[in-house]
């Protein structure tokens, strides 16, 4: 018996290369082709359209969509999805990011209205996943008021959501929590190169871009090292900071690029540490140099469920990370890694010492993270909750 395949859209703001689109990416690339006709929808010619083409999979490009707030140009990302829905009428919507949510749930409300009214036999089902709130970013008080309420507006309109954390399904509150499946992100096997290697790859990139650091790589140091966007919700100015109030022989490693980058250039040039802290930029398939590093963090201000924590627990790295969000659901205070407060650089510089002077206890966190890692978060799972609540 011949079964028709349901169309799918996955559809995101932006195609730089973050967690959300890894996320996306994962979902896009493993759908069954034999049940799915599978379009990516997303904004922007980055990374993702990239690796999504690479891989074969469909996508269209958005003319308005951005993740900035701008009026004008979020009505005419509305008027767009209206027309692109409206003329090739998928099955299922997948919406992801704040900006898509709201803007992809109301079109398709209004769409799914018009197509009662009119008597076409045609419904969209949408399904929405909070990789994150944006209300719980630094904002005043009217704008994460506004931002919430918009963000139970979209969960109102979807049929289902998915939350990527149980952190993350709470903050929402009552009773709108109900829409939401936990379904936690699962990791995907990944590439690592050995120590040596990357360090050596690593190494040469960032005496191109910052020759000062030259001298502090030729004295063996300590690596600590992360993998981030720079953006102000992931609190790296701390880690620079504690990172200018360590003694020991270290060099910091921030691999990702982003709007902060000049005021951390800044901030670096001020603390006086060009030395010892790179900015290195983009860098094509970032986790497979995690070995390099003997210690990750993440200084994140919210966060859902990140990630690059999965990629470093593979990498069987200790980390020192932000106690926010979904993040206490990945690393259990020294069992599988240490929990620092948020926008701390003290407890962050006191956390690195520690696991400097103990190296020990630093590979039981790291072999503990790769063992919960390994058995909690698997993309086989993630997949599969993912792909039922398409067919419900």
């Amino acid at each position: 018996m011949n079964i028709s395949k349901k169309k799918l859209f996955i559809c995101i703001t932006k195609s730089n290369w973050g967690g959300a689109q890894k996320y996306v990416f994962d979902i896009a690339t493993n759908t069954p082709r034999d049940q799915f006709d599978t379009t990516v929808i997303l904004g922007g010619n980055g990374d993702l359209k990239k690796k999504l083409e690479e891989a074969g999979v469909k996508t269209i490009l958005l003319n308005n969509s951005q993740r900035d707030v701008n009026l004008m140009k979020d009505l005419n990302l509305f008027f767009e999805l209206i027309i692109l829905f409206n003329k090739e009428k998928p099955d299922v919507v997948h919406l992801n990011s704040s900006k898509m949510g709201i803007v992809g749930a109301l079109a398709i409300f209004i769409l799914n209205l018009y197509f009662k009214l009119t008597a076409k036999n045609h419904k969209i089902k949408t399904v929405f996943t909070a990789l994150g709130w944006a209300f719980n970013e630094d904002r005043s008080l009217i704008s994460k008021t506004v931002i919430k309420m918009l963000s139970v507006f979209t969960v109102m309109l979807c049929n289902k959501a998915i939350s990527v954390s149980k952190t993350t399904k709470k903050q929402i509150g009552e009773p709108f929590s109900k829409k939401f499946v936990v379904i936690k992100l699962g990791l995907r096997e990944i590439e690592l190169i050995s120590k040596d290697s990357a360090r050596e790859n690593l190494s040469e990139k960032m005496r191109q871009i910052n020759p000062r650091i030259t001298v502090s790589l030729s004295k063996n140091p300590i690596w600590v090292g992360t993998i981030s966007e720079l953006h102000t919700t992931k609190g790296l100015s701390y880690a620079i900071e504690a990172i200018s109030k360590i003694k020991s022989n270290v060099i910091f490693v921030i691999i990702g690029e982003g709007e902060k980058r000049k005021e951390l250039e800044e901030l670096i040039v001020k603390l006086g540490i060009a030395n010892k802290v790179c900015l290195l930029g983009h860098t094509d398939r970032a986790s497979t140099y995690l070995k390099a590093f003997d210690i990750f963090t993440l200084s994140s201000i919210t966060e859902a469920l990140p990630y690059v924590l999965l990629e470093a627990g593979y990498a069987s790295l200790s980390v020192v990370t932000s106690n926010v969000g979904g993040i206490p659901e990945i690393v259990e205070n020294n069992k599988t890694g240490i929990l620092v407060s948020p926008r701390n650089s003290e407890e962050i510089k006191n956390s690195i010492e520690y696991l400097i002077k103990n190296p020990q206890k630093s590979k039981v966190f790291g072999d503990s993270l790769k063992e919960k890692v390994t058995k909690d978060f698997t993309q086989k799972k993630m997949l599969e909750k993912t792909f039922s609540l398409y067919k419900k």
